[in-house]
């Protein structure tokens, strides 16, 4: 590729997050390095600019926040004003020898509105979870979504991360009646480069069971927690970790259920969001993990647990059943609370079983971000650079 990439970056450089959606966006920007120039669209100047230091330092830092929404200092806020007024703001010019433009986030009205006349437009295709399960799913996202996936027809590619995505995003174009869609191609997410794995726990101590994912409806988190009390009323031993922010509006349910189990002393621990180097210790120290979720655009917490040598419980369809039929799952059919149960007993009330699981996800091999990075960069490569939006 010659030239660099404007890759925007307009909501991760301002927040800590740390979503699925954001942590492929800070894996993306670290990989493309210098074959990308990061930029954001700024709200108060109203165009278009390259990153500052201060917003370069938050795509940097390992520091983890529950809050997903953009900030903005209050100094940035009167610069991007005063510099409008001044006319200090002209609008932004791509760099002469610019090869594109790539989105990784579920860009705002705002954005979509002022997206850069920059060739080939590409964006990275999370999921159509809104539309299937909008009872799930925070009421802004819904109501936004119908329009997001229109202003995606004016891109010149589009990137799902799995082939389950591709599908939602195909078939919704066709029932909308899109004319001339954009390609869609699925090209499957990376993980990061992990060192050999620790060896199982002993037998003899209490297995701990992780659960990795912000604590919101789609993810089932009750099910998981009714497994659980489920399980503990037999008498099995084991603790539950649950790692992830929690989603007020949909993920108030689940919460107050695992608060009331704690006050009955059961053996469940809630951490919340953790920086990254947490999150991996966690993976360490779990003999396996569940991934009850009902639906995902990919399901990173599943091959980040098998890249680590730790089978994962989770859902045989759509996304995730995409990672688990290559080894080193457990799949389930229905990802309710007696499936749950019985897929939690089975791994740790057999260590045969478990360690089965665990040579398989041993034996895998994984995409990792650099990998990734290059094959986006590859697809973009082959696309024409049109002098048309699509409509």
């Amino acid at each position: 590729m010659t030239g660099r990439l404007l890759f925007d970056l307009t909501h991760t450089s301002h927040t800590r997050a740390r979503t699925g959606v954001q942590r492929v966006v800070r894996s993306l920007h670290r990989e493309l390095g210098e074959r990308a120039l990061a930029v954001t669209h700024d709200p108060f100047l109203r165009t278009w600019r390259p990153l500052e230091p201060w917003e370069t330092a938050n795509l940097s830092t390992d520091a983890a926040s529950s809050a997903r929404g953009a900030r903005w200092p209050l100094g940035a806020r009167w610069r991007g004003h005063l510099r409008r007024t001044l006319g200090a703001g002209a609008q932004f010019s791509p760099p002469a020898d610019c090869a594109g433009f790539l989105t990784a986030e579920i860009f705002s009205p705002a954005v979509g509105a002022a997206l850069p006349d920059v060739h080939p437009r590409i964006a990275v295709f999370h999921d159509a979870i809104a539309l299937r399960y909008p009872e799930l799913t925070p009421a802004g996202t819904v109501a936004r979504f119908p329009a997001y996936l229109r202003e995606l027809l004016s891109f010149d590619g589009i990137a799902a991360v799995s082939e389950d995505s591709r599908d939602a995003l195909i078939d919704y174009w066709r029932w909308l009646g899109a004319a001339q869609p954009p390609p869609v191609v699925a090209i499957p997410l990376g993980v990061d480069a992990v060192g050999s794995a620790k060896t199982l726990v002993d037998a003899e101590e209490t297995p701990t069971v992780l659960c990795v994912g912000t604590l919101e409806g789609r993810k089932n988190h009750l099910a998981l927690l009714e497994a659980a009390e489920q399980l503990w009323s037999h008498g099995l031993r084991f603790s539950l970790r649950l790692v992830g922010s929690i989603q007020a509006e949909t993920g108030r349910a689940a919460a107050d259920r695992l608060r009331t189990l704690q006050a009955r002393g059961r053996p469940l621990r809630h951490d919340g969001a953790l920086p990254d180097r947490d999150v991996a210790d966690a993976y360490a120290a779990a003999a396996f993990t569940v991934y009850p979720s009902i639906s995902e655009g990919f399901g990173l917490p599943v091959i980040e647990s098998l890249a680590r040598g730790r089978p994962c419980i989770c859902s045989a369809r759509g996304a995730l059943g995409e990672q688990s039929r290559h080894g080193g799952c457990w799949p389930l059919e229905s990802v309710d609370a007696p499936s749950l149960a019985s897929a939690i007993a089975r791994l740790i009330e057999s260590p045969d079983e478990l360690a089965r699981l665990s040579a398989a996800a041993r034996a895998r091999t994984f995409k990792t971000w650099a990998a990734y990075a290059a094959e986006i960069v590859a697809w973009m490569e082959t696309l024409p650079r049109p002098d048309r939006n699509h409509s």
